[in-house]
């Protein structure tokens, strides 16, 4: 369906002040337009809003039959008619040509040029002769590369461009007759070429091809024909004495067929390829991908078959990646690359496009109110012209071009407008006698010519499906006076402009809350974005005020979602994400009262706001507007209210009106535990202690943890990249340290919380420095060793454990808290820690650590396995590093102590077997003479 927009697409307008009727006309580049009639071509100067102003002219062969321009190499093609022969020229180099009748250098392609002509060819205008064994039919240039491809009657003939070398300053532009593509059973009408890419078109057919060079070097092979098998007829069942029948007599239709991708080489199309460049340096091709074939049957519904219902305007049209609207990037890169390549023909009523990258698929059909003469595709636009009307149709191609530069667009980052959007028309402009239209940059070329009225008179009758012959009356146009022509230049207004007349119309649908305001504004964001891909062609200037626009449509598409209840109200997050607004912005454009007063929130609001809080953004809202997300919420999802409080950009929430909220909530299950926890925590802030302390008395221990699982930012928040512990994470600290090591302990093995993460955690929340290690962290380390994580790599704890221990005996430091767990507790609770050896018991009874803490800590260094903590600490040492003294120290005061308590045959049993026996010695000598001495 096409919806109709009354836009102004269309801005100011020109004549061309050309001097004879144009047969046939083109533009490109930046700002170049010729103009074909008779045996002349005039070159005109089109830049911004000033006239059109005559540049050269230059005479050619014969009449001009087809005209293109390549922008690449800036060179003009033309098919010439003399003497009822055809001819291929490029024209070269035009626009040293000052005047009409200065000279011009004639040379056919491939002419080597020799140095001493050089000057002669630097400042003249140059004509290439191409010769071809049949007629040329018609041409197209690559508008990447600027190859011209060259369409005859049973095949395709490529030129590669390439330059001479004539000396070290200078290069003239060439050609190379590299490929010849035959094709059968198929004549070309029109023809398309995009980097290596070929749409040819006939009255009823269209046919896309893909070339490919050696997938792996790129480079050519030695050349085999590729003959396609033609499994189906042309002809489908159709017996050759049919086809002998009297075609004055019967009329033979075939079925209209689509194939797509690799189905399409059963077409019936025979596709050869024949290999005849000679320069190694031109990139040669050998393999032919079958992407489109599609055949319409005419219209024999008034049993007349009518001579214009043939296809029209084939076109490639490539859409580049320069750069991602949404991109940190502080400029959009120059550099061209192919993005994405998209296809368009069209019947009289109806227009096709498809996209032929990747995938080939069917994007959009256009329906045209009156019968069709000529369209033009460009990134934003679909400009079609009719006998009276110059229409213009928005396209999808940015759509499609975003989802092949990120299939994944439609995330919780990013968004666009889906390609099956309707398309609509902008406008439809009235002028009288339409012939020709062609479009370059943000230019229109329209060629009009009143019609004289037409008189009847007899001619030969059409033909009639399966009838006899008949007589019927056809228009001629009489002898008279040449009718009026005029070519038009019309320019259309900057996307940004058309872009916030966009927005203004859309205003008027915003308070009908329908469709028609989000299609609106989403042509509006699509027309942006097609313009930032294409900012190869914009100032600085533009660039930036595009941005801004682009930014603008991403707020205006996150307000839309936001107030409709639909089921793509989720995309209001990544739109409001691309506008770049804050949460705070996004609250203040939120206020919608209803008709009575009442306050409504949809779904996508708070879809957005949930996520917002749950990224924990660096955002902290005003007491007011928390306010306003906890009545949000209370009206609309109140389970999430007690997630909603923990998000640190709820800080200034006023506690008195949390707990409010949280008091009229039904509790049961879980969300009874995480209720009242987060009460626990608003009475913190309250300062209400006998609150806080019944709240946390209300569920055992261990669903209390399951709370903590539930909502980890109960207990630990992130600002600004920063571990920020909580008020009630320091409240348990100092009154139920085991639960807080518990609850972190299963956040871990919830994966709510990585390794590093929680020995951070506890090294704020305890006020220590990097290298201190508070008791609470080790708690923590020997209830992970307890609980077996799966995610812990155990030797690394074990390290982690022993060097502690050893640390606090070599230093005589005791643990800053009493330790959660004892040494009998872990022996009995975990397989890693084996029996105490019986010197360790000795050592436990020396009078030098009578005190507790030391005791447990060397009873705890014991297994987890005593005789491999030896090595490990042996390879420390020898590593070195920053903490290779504090291990050398704490082995031999360690070892120092155990061979004086030791008996020999104990003694040997603790020692590694890799250790180094210098190292050892003393200590063995020791421990053998102790009881002598004695």
């Amino acid at each position: 369906m096409v919806q109709l927009y009354n836009l102004h697409p269309f801005g100011s307008q020109q004549v061309v002040p050309c001097k004879l009727e144009p047969e046939r006309f083109c533009g490109g580049g930046r700002d170049a337009l010729f103009v074909a009639a008779g045996c002349k071509v005039e070159a005109f100067a089109v830049a911004g809003q000033e006239l059109c102003q005559p540049r050269c002219a230059f005479s050619t062969l014969g009449r001009v039959l087809c005209l293109a321009y390549s922008e690449a190499g800036d060179y003009l093609a033309a098919i010439e008619e003399k003497n009822k022969a055809t001819f291929l020229r490029a024209y070269v180099n035009w626009r040293s040509k000052r005047t009409e009748n200065c000279r011009v250098c004639i040379r056919m392609v491939g002419h080597k040029v020799e140095a001493p002509l050089s000057d002669t060819f630097r400042d003249q205008m140059s004509i290439i002769e191409m010769p071809l064994s049949e007629a040329p039919l018609c041409i197209s240039c690559c508008p990447v590369k600027g190859d011209l491809l060259v369409g005859c009657t049973n095949k395709l003939v490529l030129f590669s461009l390439k330059y001479q070398i004539i000396s070290e300053e200078f290069s003239i532009l060439d050609f190379e007759r590299s490929l010849i593509i035959h094709i059968d059973n198929i004549v070309p009408v029109e023809i398309s070429f995009c980097v290596g890419y070929v749409a040819l078109m006939s009255d009823l057919e269209v046919l896309i091809v893909k070339l490919e060079s050696d997938p792996k070097t790129g480079e050519s092979v030695n050349y085999q024909p590729l003959k396609i098998n033609n499994p189906m007829k042309r002809t489908e069942g159709v017996s050759n004495e049919t086809l002998q029948l009297d075609s004055d007599d019967f009329v033979i239709c075939q079925k209209p067929v689509e194939l797509l991708g690799e189905k399409s080489s059963q077409s019936g199309v025979s596709v050869t390829l024949e290999s005849t460049g000679l320069d190694d340096k031109t990139i040669k091709y050998y393999h032919v991908q079958h992407l489109l074939y599609k055949r319409f049957a005419p219209d024999i519904s008034s049993l007349v078959l009518s001579d214009d219902i043939k296809l029209h305007s084939l076109q490639l049209l490539p859409i580049y990646q320069i750069g991602s609207p949404t991109s940190d990037r502080k400029k959009l890169s120059q550099e061209k690359e192919l993005l994405s390549l998209f296809c368009f023909f069209s019947l009289p009523h109806v227009g096709y496009l498809y996209m032929v990258v990747k995938s080939v698929e069917l994007m959009s059909v256009y329906q045209y109110p009156e019968k069709s003469q000529q369209a033009v595709l460009t990134p934003q636009f679909l400009h079609v012209i009719t006998s009276n009307n110059l229409q213009c149709f928005t396209v999808r191609c940015s759509a499609a071009a975003a989802r092949e530069e990120d299939p994944y667009v439609d995330t919780t980052l990013k968004a666009c407008p889906p390609v099956s959007m309707d398309v609509c028309a902008l406008r439809i402009q009235l002028f009288i006698g339409l012939k020709a239209i062609c479009h370059f940059k943000n230019h229109i070329i329209l060629l009009t010519k009143a019609d004289p009225e037409a008189i009847p008179e007899r001619r030969e009758p059409p033909k009639r499906l399966l009838s006899r012959k008949g007589t019927n009356v056809k228009f001629k146009t009489p002898p008279v006076a040449e009718a009026g022509w005029n070519l038009y230049i019309v320019d259309t207004i900057s996307p940004v402009q058309l872009y916030k007349e966009m927005v203004d119309y859309s205003n008027t649908y915003k308070t009908a809350k329908t469709q028609s305001c989000i299609h609106l504004l989403s042509e509006a964001h699509l027309l942006v974005r097609a313009a930032l891909m294409d900012a190869s062609q914009l100032e600085p200037g533009e660039k930036a005020e595009l941005l801004e626009a682009f930014k603008e449509s991403c707020g205006h598409l996150g307000d839309c979602y936001s107030r409709l209840d639909t089921q793509y109200s989720h995309l209001a997050l990544p739109y409001y994400k691309m506008s770049g607004l804050s949460m705070a912005e996004v609250l203040t454009r939120a206020d919608w009262p209803l008709e009575d007063g009442s306050q409504k929130y949809e779904r996508g609001l708070i879809f957005y706001i949930n996520h917002s809080l749950d990224e924990n953004l660096d955002e902290e809202l005003s007491e007011e507007l928390a306010a306003k997300v906890v009545q949000m919420f209370h009206m609309a999802e109140p389970k999430q209210l007690p997630h909603i409080l923990c998000s640190p950009s709820m800080k200034n929430i006023n506690p008195v009106t949390a707990m409010n909220y949280l008091s009229k909530l039904d509790t049961s299950g879980f969300l009874s535990i995480l209720v009242t926890l987060t009460k626990a925590a608003v009475a913190l802030k309250m300062g209400d202690l006998d609150r806080h302390r019944n709240e946390m008395k209300s569920h055992p221990e261990m669903k209390l943890v399951c709370g903590f699982i539930l909502e980890p930012r109960l207990l630990i928040q992130q600002r600004r990249g920063q571990i920020i512990p909580t008020e009630l994470a320091v409240q348990l600290k100092d009154t139920q340290p085991g639960l807080l090591v518990a609850s972190v302990l299963g956040l871990q093995k919830n994966n709510k919380i990585g390794i590093e993460e929680a020995d951070s955690f506890f090294k704020v929340l305890c006020g220590k420095d990097k290298d201190t290690i508070p008791q609470l962290l080790v708690d923590l380390w020997e209830a992970q060793l307890v609980a077996g994580l799966p995610d812990v790599v155990l030797q690394e704890l074990f390290f982690k454990l022993t060097s502690q221990y050893i640390w606090r005996l070599s230093k005589m430091q005791p643990p800053d808290t009493i330790p959660l767990r004892t040494s009998e507790d872990l022996i009995n609770a975990c397989s890693h820690y084996g029996l105490i050896y019986p010197w360790v018991n000795v050592l436990i009874s020396s009078d030098s650590l009578a005190d507790k803490s030391y005791t447990e800590d060397l009873s705890k260094l014991q297994t987890l396995w005593w005789k491999k903590l030896l090595p490990e600490l042996c390879h420390r040492v020898k590593c070195g590093g920053e903490k290779g003294q504090l291990y050398l120290s704490s082995l031999k005061e360690t070892l120092s102590v155990v061979a004086v308590e030791l008996e020999l045959r104990d003694f040997l049993n603790v020692l590694p077997e890799d250790g180094t026996a210098a190292f050892f010695l003393p200590y063995l000598l020791y421990c053998s003479r102790k009881k002598s001495l004695t």
